[in-house]
This record gives C-alpha cells, structure tokens and sequence, in this order.
C-alpha cells in the first residue's frame, strides 16, 4: 500500500513536548518494527487539507498508501492488524487487548484529562481517583493487560503517565510501577527522544512564537 507516514505538528510550546498524541503511534511503530516517515503540518494555522485528514484540526494522522486515519486509538488498532506484536491473535487475548485498548480511551482518559488540564479543580478529584481505584489491583495482578504487551498497555500507560506528571499516582504503587516499566521499553524511549527531537529541531524557526509556563 505504500508507505506508513505520520503527521504531527511542526512545533509546539515546552509543557505538551513528550506527550502529543503522535508519541503513542511512534510508540506503536517501534514496537512493530514498522518502517514509517513524519511530516510536518503547521501548529499555528490548519489549512484546509488539514481538516479533510483530521476534521478537529488535531494530531495525529497516519497514512498508508491511499488511506488515511485519525485518532490515536484508531491508528493504533490499525497498526495492531499489521503487527501481532501489538495485537496478538488469539482470539480471547485480541479481544481483552481492544476492551483495554477503549477502557483506556473511554474510562481512564476521559476521567484523567480534565483534571490534568485543571488540577486545582477538586472537582475532578473523584472521578479521576474512582478510575484509579479500580484500575490498581488489575495491574498489581498481571504485567500487561492483555497477557503479552499490546497497543492496549500503549495506550493506558500513555494516559497514566500524564497522570503521574501531576503526582496523582503516588497513592497507586500498582499502577505507578506499570508505567515505569512499559515506559523503560526501548520502544518507548526511541519514541520519546524522537518526539522530543521533532520539536526542538523547529524551535528557531518558531522563536517569535510566545512561550508558554
């Protein structure tokens, strides 16, 4: 079909480097061993073929060939058909890998972000600490979720760690510890050097833009 190819943006401010959502794929396509290329678009202004590949005018997309997908969670399922090494095929196992895969997405995020863009919001507090209550003796029971590690361990402990940036697993030791280790996977640390690199190489270019934090 061509080429894998990611779309990110070509620069964004210091406090979201190291978790745009373009990680979890470059995550996914380390892990695979999948050959695959990044592109930049504009951080500043989406253009209109921006928002024929992602109609919210985010990151990121990902095309192959002729095909274009967006959202994170859906690339990642896309990619764990590529590779059994993202998705395996049993079936029992595939199936526990793509329920965690949308816990993450539907349960565990949607609680998490809102705090994390407003943690002084006690608010948020309970919905986020009921999700995590629950999470913590699944992951003090198994090492990844679905047996073996699979876009659903990329994915939840993509959305943990931006929890644990804010402290907020501190009381969790189960589920800090599974961030920590699928966070020391090479995969990962590629992904992260390689994402972190992405933005700092446009940052001179982009030096009149204002600074956030």
């Amino acid at each position: 079909m061509g080429d894998l190819t990611l779309f990110t943006y070509d620069w964004v401010p210091e406090p979201p480097r190291g978790y745009v959502r373009d990680l979890r794929v470059r995550w996914a396509l380390e892990e695979a061993g999948l050959p695959y290329v990044v592109k930049s678009v504009s951080f500043r202004e989406r253009t209109a073929e921006h928002f024929v590949h992602q109609p919210f005018g985010q990151v990121p997309w990902l095309t192959h060939g002729d095909l274009s997908i967006f959202e994170s969670g859906a690339i990642l399922l896309y990619l764990g058909h590529l590779s059994e090494t993202l998705l395996p095929a049993e079936t029992r196992a595939r199936s526990e890998a793509v329920s965690w895969l949308f816990a993450a997405l539907n349960s565990v995020e949607m609680a998490s972000l809102p705090w994390t863009l407003a943690p002084e919001q006690k608010q948020f507090d309970g919905f986020v600490e009921s999700r995590l209550k629950h999470l913590e003796p699944v992951l003090a029971a198994r090492e990844w979720l679905a047996g073996i590690f699979s876009i659903a361990d990329i994915l939840m402990a993509d959305v943990l760690r931006l929890v644990d940036r804010f402290e907020k697993l501190a009381d969790y030791p189960a589920c800090r510890s599974y961030v920590a280790r699928a966070t020391s996977r090479p995969s990962f640390l590629q992904a992260h050097a390689d994402q972190l690199a992405h933005f700092a190489a446009a940052d001179a270019a982009n030096s009149e833009l204002p600074r956030v934090g």
